[in-house]
């Protein structure tokens, strides 16, 4: 199994956290490309900045996604809140997980009530957005964050790792969270130093995202060629990179010419 996984940041330092995360929580065979957005923002904090990843993300998908030598089975978008997520699902045929999906699965299963642990203020707006868009607003006890100027964001965890470990026990004690999600690419690996030290599981978005992503690949469950995630209709398209506009034809010639007849007409 082959997994692409992409950093809609443009943070090197926050692409090898999520690289060395990555490669601990894959499974024995399981091969990963990991890559960096080249356009955008160092650590994404709102749903403009969102935005803009998301056309990095697709960039990055579309290389991949056209006719080429190299195969993938799956892809991990390894930013919380999942920039361009669910519309990143119609370009490609094979399955696309973001880390906040993978981690608010994981920790519906571990528990009934979770919190999720931020590295600022500002993004918590978004964040509550993304909870509610995957229907799990009841079962969020709190978003909890760092309220503090950063230094960089490649050493968010050396520098608050005390406020984090604050943070997520406050979450337990006060806020009734029976698991606890540490979230950003920044915090990747944060929740294997921080087990045993909350009295509840702690989520790691990357490892959710990657465990998560084999899964569905083993699944082996079918692609979409109708319904709510089919690709975009054929239609006029102008100013596309070559690459994207390539993997958008695949894509589109292969759903098309085997989608089964309407049969109304």
């Amino acid at each position: 199994m082959k997994l692409l996984v992409i950093n809609p940041n443009t943070s090197d330092d926050v692409t090898a956290l999520i690289e060395t995360e990555a490669l601990r929580s894959a499974a024995l065979g399981t091969e990963l490309v990991v890559r960096t957005a080249n356009h955008g923002v160092e650590y994404i904090e709102t749903r403009f900045e969102s935005l803009i990843a998301a056309g990095a993300v697709a960039e990055i998908m579309a290389e991949y996604s056209k006719d080429g030598d190299e195969v993938i089975d799956g892809i991990v978008v390894a930013a919380f809140g999942d920039p361009g997520m669910p519309a990143l699902k119609e370009l490609t045929d094979v399955p696309v997980i973001g880390i906040t999906e993978a981690a608010l699965c994981a920790a519906a299963l571990q528990g009934h009530r979770f919190s999720i642990i931020a590295i600022s203020d500002r993004i918590k707006p978004w964040y509550r957005d993304c909870v509610d868009r995957f229907g799990l607003t009841g079962r969020l006890a709190s978003i909890r964050s760092i309220n503090e100027s950063l230094n960089t964001i490649g050493s968010v965890q050396q520098d608050f790792k005390e406020t984090l470990l604050a943070l997520s026990r406050q979450s337990v004690a006060e806020d009734g969270a029976d698991v606890i999600i540490l979230a950003g690419a920044p915090l990747a690996g944060l929740a294997r130093e921080l087990r045993g030290q909350i009295p509840v599981p702690v989520v790691d978005g990357i490892a959710a995202g990657i465990r998560m992503a084999e899964a569905v690949v083993g699944l082996q469950s079918g692609t979409h060629r109708a319904g709510a995630f089919a690709p975009p209709p054929i239609k006029t398209r102008k100013g596309l990179s070559e690459n994207l506009n390539a993997a958008l034809s695949n894509a589109q010639t292969t759903a098309y010419a085997t989608a089964p007849a309407d049969p109304a007409k």
